[in-house]
């Protein structure tokens, strides 16, 4: 029996926004959104990286929001198979979408994120980016748009019925309160307890 939004994503916080025609899905670090309906889903992302993939004629679409490319060794991590992962968050959203009436051959793919915000040798948005777009070219999927690296972060709204996205980069000034809150995501994450924040739209 095929969930629904309801069920399968209840965890998702959800908002109204007056200049928004659908309900808003606020998705963080480590979690995907799908809809058969049509939906916004929003995220603010720093060095990680968020695909939004539809399937325009079945009318179905999602965006994810992952942290790392995958787990340094299989089968150490605590958590098991985390969507913070990209190889674990790119399969869940786009099994989640061919659930849906969605087809691997019609899907259309956008990617955001990986920005270089935190200071150090160590460029996780670079690597996050790497990833990604190695994956799509393994996978033979379409890219439509990518808006990866820089040193901002951004702020994300995919229309998953159309593939409309809405993106603004954040100050520079502001980098550091998201690299403080990619910290300590991971930090909850880890630990396995639920991370909770305040979105606020622009």
């Amino acid at each position: 029996m095929m969930r629904t939004n309801q069920d399968q994503f209840a965890h998702i916080r959800r908002m109204q926004d007056h200049r928004f025609p659908h309900e808003i899905a606020a998705i963080l670090p480590g979690e995907y959104f799908v809809s058969d309906t049509p939906m916004i889903v929003y995220t603010v992302l720093g060095s990680c990286v968020s695909a939004c993939i539809r399937d325009p004629l079945a009318r179905v679409g999602g965006m994810n929001h992952f942290m790392l490319p995958k787990p340094k060794e299989a089968g150490t991590d605590s958590w098991g198979e985390s969507t913070r992962y990209g190889s674990y968050a790119m399969e869940s959203l786009i099994n989640e979408i061919l659930k849906r009436g969605g087809a691997k051959s019609r899907l259309e793919v956008k990617l955001f994120g990986a920005g270089r915000i935190y200071e150090g040798n160590i460029d996780v948005g670079a690597r996050n980016a790497e990833w990604v777009l190695e994956y799509i070219k393994t996978e033979g999927l379409t890219v439509c748009k990518t808006d990866l690296g820089d040193v901002l972060p951004r702020k994300i709204y995919y229309f998953t019925e159309s593939g409309r996205v809405l993106m603004k980069k954040i100050e520079k000034a502001k980098n550091d309160t998201i690299a403080i809150r990619e910290r300590e995501y991971a930090s909850k994450l880890q630990e396995k307890k639920p991370v909770v924040e305040d979105v606020t739209l622009f």
